[in-house]
């Protein structure tokens, strides 16, 4: 088990030292991050605050995690079970009373995966739902699967859904991964509609237009209105609202604010090689939240790069991942960044999106902190606040990425190459 060989020596001293008993407690532990992963998705998997985490990485809230990298999990007083003869995960879960499954999630591990004598597990500190192990089943994700359409597929509370996987609206699926479906509402997916007058029951129809649900979350130290609606991707307005607050309201840490989950159905497309035709203001600013991680695809050539929405308002503002994925959205655009608008596909969370990019970086400076003043900022823009957030990728800034509806920073409205191109994207004309 690979656990075991993260644990630090004075970890392993105190296992040693104890002798007659198999449970520890622990201290940090190596983890290596797997595609996907965020601070906040880590935190919740080992029951941490992402505070503690970020710290302990010496990180900040825009940090970007690689697949590979090799970061620190603080697990203080976190109870460790060392494996004695004959024993399971499920054995374990049982003797613990935790979930099954997120023990197994907790040590990075499988169904499948065996334990040998010695071997440390990590102890959830509580189970994230009250299900038992028969209460699940697992789905293999498919071309097009979302959290969403996947609640609908088998009739589960969507938050359920993604509270059992660890994930939140701005978790990425990927095709092949291996989803926990919850059974409490019902045990198989819902069945096809029969003209058959003893078929089951018709599934309750999928809604059609989006909709607005809530969740809550408790205010932890160093939060604040702001960087809580960043968290969930959703403009302060929309939390304020939410809560019938002020910008100036005084929060404290344990107060319990709501949080709106805005669930965006999937549209039909004229083709495979389409992407839905999303409006910014109602619809694809949802399904893009600021820190999620997109592919972005051309839609004339199908060459694809990674970037990350940082922020972006009136369109989503965009920064490349890596200089790699600078170096391949410089090859699609002809070899320079440029204000040239070209119609792409946004790919997240099993969805394709319509839209439109240019790829000149602007408004940046990539050797200072982001969200901070600079004196420079690229592509001739006065002093002010820093729009780079990701460093290291070989441009100063962020460009710009348009939606149906979208409009200009500068002026408020709408730009029609972009609206255009979205369009073509869309197949619409």
């Amino acid at each position: 088990m690979p656990l075991k060989k993260f644990l630090i020596s004075g970890f392993l001293s105190i296992g040693i030292l104890v002798g007659s008993t198999n449970i520890t407690n622990a201290q940090d532990i190596s983890y290596k991050v797997q595609s996907g992963d965020t601070f906040f998705l880590i935190s919740q998997r080992y029951g941490i605050s992402m505070e503690s985490l970020i710290k302990s990485n010496n990180a900040t809230v825009n940090t970007i995690l690689y697949p590979g990298k090799t970061i620190t999990i603080p697990l203080g007083n976190q109870i460790i079970h060392t494996v004695i003869s004959g024993e399971t995960y499920w054995t374990i879960s049982k003797k613990y009373g935790v979930d099954f499954h997120k023990l197994l999630s907790l040590n990075n591990a499988t169904e499948k995966s065996m334990l040998n004598i010695g071997d440390m597990v990590i102890i959830p500190a509580a189970s994230p739902s009250t299900l038992q192990p028969t209460q699940t089943r697992v789905h293999i994700v498919q071309s097009g699967d979302t959290f969403f359409t996947l609640s609908q597929k088998y009739n589960v509370n969507l938050t359920e859904l993604m509270k059992i996987n660890n994930a939140n609206e701005s978790t990425i699926l990927y095709i092949g991964q291996k989803l926990q479906i919850p059974q409490s509402a019902v045990q198989t997916p819902l069945p096809t509609p029969s003209s058959s007058p003893t078929s089951s029951p018709t599934p309750t129809p999928t809604p059609t237009k989006p909709y607005i649900t809530y969740t809550s979350y408790t205010i932890k130290s160093g939060d604040n209105l702001w960087n809580i609606a960043d968290k969930f991707g959703i403009p302060l307005s929309e939390v304020l609202t939410a809560n019938n607050i002020r910008e100036s309201a005084m929060i404290n840490i344990g107060d319990v604010l709501k949080i709106p989950v805005h669930n965006i159905p999937v549209k039909s497309t004229p083709g495979e090689r389409y992407g839905e035709y999303l409006d910014w203001w109602t619809e694809a600013q949802y399904v893009i939240p600021t820190q999620s991680v997109i592919e972005i695809v051309d839609f004339y050539t199908g060459k694809s790069f990674f970037a990350k929405r940082t922020t972006g308002a009136n369109h989503a503002d965009v920064e490349t991942l890596t200089l790699t994925d600078t170096q391949k959205m410089k090859e699609i655009w002809g070899g320079s960044l440029s204000w040239t608008r070209r119609p792409i596909i946004v790919k997240i969370n099993g969805r394709k999106i319509a839209a439109s990019a240019s790829s000149l970086p602007h408004a940046g400076n990539d050797k200072v902190d982001g969200g901070i003043y600079t004196t420079w900022r690229s592509d001739g823009y006065p002093p002010g606040y820093n729009l780079d957030w990701v460093k290291g990728n070989g441009i100063d800034g962020v460009f710009d990425v348009h939606f149906a509806n979208s409009t200009r920073h500068s002026d408020g409205e709408i730009d029609a190459k972009h609206q255009e191109n979205i369009k073509i994207a869309a197949g619409l004309i």
